[in-house]
C-alpha cells in the first residue's frame, strides 16, 4: 500500500513596517529627560547594538499592523479574504484583552473564517503557523491566514525611578514594532517539514509584561516590560544548542542545507552569543535587529518576507524562537517547487 503523507506549507509571506523611525540615542534622552537621570552618552546603543527601530503611532495599533501585511498576502496570492477558513492572529501584543484581536483583522479584511488569538510570547507567530498546519492536516482547515502585529515599544518605561530600575526596564528598551503575515496550506512539494518545540516554564517570572490579567488588572506599573535579561539569555544559552542538535540528527540537516536560517533576535551582543554557540554560519542569517531592534514574535515573519523573494522550489529555511515563558522553537520549512 502505497501511503503519500499529506504536506502542508507557506505559500505567501508579507510584512509591514510602521513608518516612524526613532533612534536609540534619541529613545535614550527621552527617557533621560523624563528621569532627570544623568544616563552615560550612548549606553542603551552600546549594551544592545540596536541603532533605531520602528515605532507606531498613537491611533496605529497591533491589528493594524497585522491587516497591512494580511493585505498584501492575499493581493500577492491573489485571493479574496473570504477563501480563508481559518484566520489566527498570533501575537504577544493585542488590541485588548477581550474579545480576540483575530476578529478586528477579520472584520477589517472582510473574511468569515474561524478566527481566534495564538498567544506565546515572541514564538506566537511560529506557534501560529504550527497551529495552522496542524488544524489543516486534521482536516478543520483548508488555507488559513497566520497573521501578527507587534507593538512592544508600548511597554517601554518613559521615565526610570532610577539606576536600579533601568536595569531591569533595559531589556523593554530593544522592542521595535513590526507587523507578519504568511498563507498556510496544502503543497505538492516542499512544504513544513520539521517541528520541535522545548519548554522551561519555571522560568516565566524571569521577563514579561505582567499587567492586563488577573493578577494585576488595573494600572500602569505592570504594563510595562519587566525582566532580567541576562537570566533570560543564559536559559537559552543552555537549552537551545541542545534543541538544535535534534534538528540535526532527526532531520539529517546541516548548515550546509539551508538557504536561511530565521532566529529571533534580541539584542546584537545576544546574536553574536547565538552564533558562537550553535556555529551557524552568518551568511546564513538574516540580520534585522540593528534597525529595527526585538520585533517580538513578528521578527521571524518581517526575516522570511526578506529572504522569500531569492529562494527557490527546494530551498530549506529553518527558523529558530526564543520566547518569555520560557520556549524555544524550531520549524524547517522546504519551498515548494
Amino acid at each position: 500500500m502505497n501511503l503519500t503523507v499529506p504536506r502542508v506549507g507557506i505559500t505567501a509571506a508579507a510584512s509591514f513596517l510602521p513608518p516612524r523611525e526613532v533612534t536609540t540615542d534619541e529613545l535614550q534622552a527621552r527617557v533621560a529627560g523624563a528621569s532627570r537621570l544623568p544616563l552615560p552618552t550612548g549606553m542603551m546603543a552600546r549594551a544592545t547594538g540596536i541603532e533605531r527601530r520602528r515605532v507606531a503611532d498613537d491611533d496605529e495599533y497591533a491589528s493594524g499592523l497585522a491587516i497591512a501585511a494580511a493585505r498584501t498576502v492575499l493581493a500577492e496570492a491573489e485571493l479574496d479574504p473570504l477563501d480563508i477558513d481559518l484566520l489566527l492572529f498570533a501575537s504577544a501584543t493585542r488590541d485588548m484583552v477581550e474579545p480576540a484581536t483575530a476578529h478586528v483583522v477579520q472584520a477589517a479584511l472582510g473574511s468569515r473564517a474561524h478566527a481566534l488569538d495564538v498567544t506565546n510570547a515572541c514564538n506566537s507567530f511560529l506557534n501560529g503557523i504550527d497551529l495552522a498546519r496542524a488544524m489543516i492536516l486534521a482536516g478543520r482547515a483548508r488555507r488559513a491566514l497566520v497573521v501578527t502585529g507587534e507593538t512592544p515599544t508600548r511597554a517601554m518605561r518613559p521615565r526610570l525611578d532610577g539606576m536600579a530600575q533601568a536595569r531591569t526596564a533595559l531589556a523593554g528598551y530593544t522592542f521595535g514594532d513590526a507587523g507578519a503575515a504568511v498563507l498556510v496550506e496544502p503543497v505538492a512539494t516542499g512544504g513544513i517539514v520539521d517541528v520541535d518545540s522545548e519548554t522551561h516554564s519555571e522560568h516565566w517570572a524571569a521577563g514579561g509584561i505582567f499587567g492586563g490579567g488577573s493578577r494585576h488588572p488595573r494600572g500602569d506599573e505592570h504594563t510595562y516590560f519587566t525582566g532580567d535579561g541576562t537570566k533570560l539569555s543564559g536559559v537559552f544559552e543552555k537549552i537551545g544548542a541542545g534543541l538544535l542538535e535534534r534538528v540535526a540528527h532527526r532531520t539529517g540537516l546541516g548548515w550546509d542545507d539551508y538557504a536561511a536560517v530565521l532566529v529571533h533576535q534580541v539584542t546584537v551582543p545576544y546574536l553574536r552569543r547565538f552564533v558562537e554557540i550553535v556555529g551557524v554560519p552568518e551568511e546564513k542569517l538574516v540580520i534585522t535587529v540593528p534597525e529595527l531592534g526585538n520585533m517580538a514574535s513578528a521578527t521571524i515573519g518581517v526575516q522570511l518576507d526578506r529572504v522569500r523573494p531569492g529562494l527557490t522550489g527546494g530551498d530549506r529555511v529553518l527558523m529558530v524562537g526564543l520566547g518569555g515563558g520560557v520556549s524555544l522553537m524550531t520549524m524547517v520549512w522546504e519551498v515548494s517547487a
